[in-house]
């Protein structure tokens, strides 16, 4: 009896250690905290990452005085109608208030896809298993690496429109413009720019997710907001010239307009608008992801 007793003992210790390594394949896994910086970790030691940073700086800075230089150039063929000059001239700061933002399209093209990059590659190169292993929740890794590009989209838009506004400033000088970067629409201008770029790289990374290959992720980022409404604008009829404004490429000049436009969207429209189409895509792949296979 007690023999039976002594050698059912470690059997039963072992397996309750096997259904508790079992059970460890399921649970809670490391802490958000940990993940995050795993993931930020990984996000700043890839060369592809730091070249496409690199990259959005450079074209927002260049865009922006190749832009302040159009401009002006611009105001100085309009200054031989004195109809235009009289409009430049009441129209002020804000004829070049755009400028540090002209690179806009590039970067979101940039970022978007750093953000389809960003988990497809975990896909397409077989992270993904180490990944979800180490995180087997696979939320938190997910939420983890949205963290990382929201943020670091947004940090370098804004820093990036900052260097562009500091270069255009000069330039604009040598025409007669002035161009405040400290007044409240160049503030708005920059914010709102850089909360657009952000999302689209959130919208970037849910296409990465949801499609799991990196050239049909880009592919398809490029056709929501730049294939898309173009498409709209040559197809016939009211339906799409309503459509049209609720692309979400379309919804930053609502926002960042002094007054309403005509044919656009109300600013609060537009900022839900861009809101739905962040997270209904986001909500989509997180699902998909905690369900479907790596």
């Amino acid at each position: 009896m007690s023999s039976t007793t002594v050698e059912s003992t470690p059997s039963r210790r072992g397996a309750d250690a096997q259904r508790s390594g079992n059970g460890s394949s399921s649970g809670p896994g490391p802490s958000f905290l940990r993940v995050l910086n795993s993931e930020f970790i990984k996000f700043r030691t890839l060369l592809s990452t730091l070249i496409l940073l690199g990259s959005t700086v450079v074209v927002m800075v260049g865009f922006g005085a190749l832009s302040a230089w159009g401009t002006g150039q611009f105001s100085e063929a309009a200054a031989q109608d004195p109809q235009a000059a009289a409009t430049i001239a009441a129209q002020g700061g804000d004829l070049a208030v755009g400028v540090p933002t002209s690179g806009i399209a590039f970067a979101q093209l940039i970022l978007g896809s750093l953000g389809v990059l960003l988990m497809s590659s975990e896909f397409t190169t077989g992270m993904a298993r180490s990944t979800f292993a180490a995180v087997p929740k696979r939320i938190p890794a997910f939420a983890a690496k949205l963290v990382v590009v929201v943020v670091t989209s947004f940090v370098v838009t804004a820093a990036s429109t900052l260097a562009a506004g500091f270069v255009s400033v000069p330039i604009l000088d040598n025409y007669g413009l002035a161009l405040d970067l400290g007044s409240s629409q160049s503030l708005k201008m920059l914010m709102v720019n850089s909360i657009y770029v952000a999302a689209v790289a959130a919208i970037g990374m849910s296409l990465g997710t949801l499609i799991r290959n990196s050239a049909g992720g880009i592919m398809s980022l490029v056709g929501l907001f730049f294939v898309a409404p173009i498409a709209f604008q040559l197809i016939p009829g009211d339906f799409f010239v309503e459509a049209r404004k609720y692309l979400p490429g379309n919804t930053v000049e609502p926002l960042t307009a002094v007054e309403h436009l005509p044919d656009t969207l109300e600013a609060w429209q537009a900022g839900l608008v861009l809101g739905a189409w962040v997270v209904t895509p986001v909500l989509l792949a997180a699902i998909l992801l905690k369900r479907r296979d790596v």
